[in-house]
């Protein structure tokens, strides 16, 4: 499908995956290496999934507020950082569905719209986001079954069309990203037929079945790395904390178990195709003669540094090590919005501050020298 371009996309963007707020504590390492970096500052495009959502929700907010000196953003921890550590010591998800179900007159998403609001990003609209890098919320529309993307210049979903400049809460954008099914979703969004203009190839333009109310829920149901409107940069950096998938060497033989293992295969199946699609176009894209170079970096969550096709990933020199016993139990930890202790923050932060500093200085070019300490010390993973 194609749309009008509003992105240069010689420069470079970032994905943030779902992953509830073990997604939101494993990006803000991510979000603070790629900031000690000097590439932070430099992104012209950040898309996000569920958890990855709060993170951008938060930083692009933000983001005016933000001090640079040089290419570096000096207070990015007391804007951005430390009040995202506090929300995710908050019981989110519970609040959200014990006061949706007990309002007659309110739902669980709009309650979870409303915390966002009151504890995290205030009445922010879209509208008052930064127009460059631009911030895109990815949810899935239950209706089309298509990815909805939310942004300061438009809000799409390519069955139906687009909204322009569309005045939402930022906060309505990252409880529709991370409105988790069956629990939190759906999050709606009213709208009307005049709102949409039309895009080539839409099938519903028009019908009012579809462009009257949206009915949203998570990003991560239709694609939990956000890589679809960042998969064409020529630089891609994508910070992944989806737990890797587990092998079972005995099935389950009761109906529901089964549902939901072939759920978590379907699903590791389309994350995985996402994956190999990006680093073939990657080659192929630098095999053509007189292409700019395309550049792919990837820090997962689940990643095995003793593995040897790992260790060739991501093969940079470092001066810090990690310990299999702190960091394997990571991609675990559960991806409830409930709180999460210092220990299990400072261990996440620093993971994913660790894989993106590999994954960066192994597949980019120029991205700098090795770090000699941890951003939460507190919580060391050697």
């Amino acid at each position: 499908m194609h749309m009008p371009r509003t992105a240069d996309r010689t420069k470079a963007a970032l994905a943030l995956s779902g992953g509830g707020f073990r997604a939101t504590l494993f990006h803000l390492g991510t979000l603070i290496r790629l900031n000690e970096l000097g590439m932070l500052a430099g992104l012209e495009r950040i898309s996000s999934v569920s958890g990855g959502s709060i993170a951008a929700g938060q930083l692009a907010v933000q983001w005016r507020r933000l001090e640079k000196e040089g290419n570096r953003f000096t207070n990015l921890m007391d804007e951005v950082i430390q009040p995202l550590r506090e929300f995710c010591r908050g019981d989110v998800d519970t609040r959200a569905v014990t006061l949706g179900t007990l309002s007659p007159f309110s739902t669980i998403g709009d309650k979870l719209t409303d915390i966002y609001a009151d504890e995290l990003v205030g009445n922010a609209m879209l509208q008052d986001l930064p127009d460059k890098p631009q911030f895109v919320f990815n949810a899935t529309n239950l209706q089309t079954g298509r990815l909805v993307r939310i942004q300061k210049l438009r809000l799409v979903d390519y069955t139906i069309g687009e909204i322009r400049n569309p005045r939402l809460q930022v906060a309505k954008a990252i409880a529709a990203s991370s409105a988790f099914p069956p629990v939190l979703s759906p999050v709606t969004i009213d709208c009307s037929p005049s709102d949409w203009a039309d895009l080539p190839g839409t099938r519903y333009f028009g019908n009012e079945g579809y462009s009257r109310k949206l009915s949203l829920t998570d990003g991560g149901a239709y694609d939990n790395l956000g890589l679809e409107s960042v998969d064409d940069f020529a630089t891609l950096i994508v910070s992944d904390a989806g737990a890797p998938f587990s092998t079972e060497p005995e099935a389950h033989h009761r109906w529901d178990k089964q549902a939901l293992r072939a759920l978590d295969i379907a699903t590791d199946q389309a994350r995985m195709l996402r994956r190999r699609l990006l680093f073939a176009e990657t080659q192929l894209r630098n095999a053509q003669a007189n292409s700019p170079a395309h550049h792919f970096a990837l820090a997962a969550i689940g990643d095995d540094l003793t593995d040897p096709d790992t260790a060739r990933r991501l093969a940079a020199p470092r001066k810090l090590h990690t310990k299999p016993r702190l960091v394997e139990p990571l991609a675990a930890i559960r991806t409830r919005l409930n709180p999460f202790s210092d220990e299990e923050q400072g261990r996440l932060i620093n993971w994913g501050w660790y894989l993106t500093d590999l994954a960066v200085r192994t597949r980019l070019p120029d991205a700098g020298e090795p770090p000699t300490s941890w951003p939460v010390p507190e919580f060391p993973l050697d």
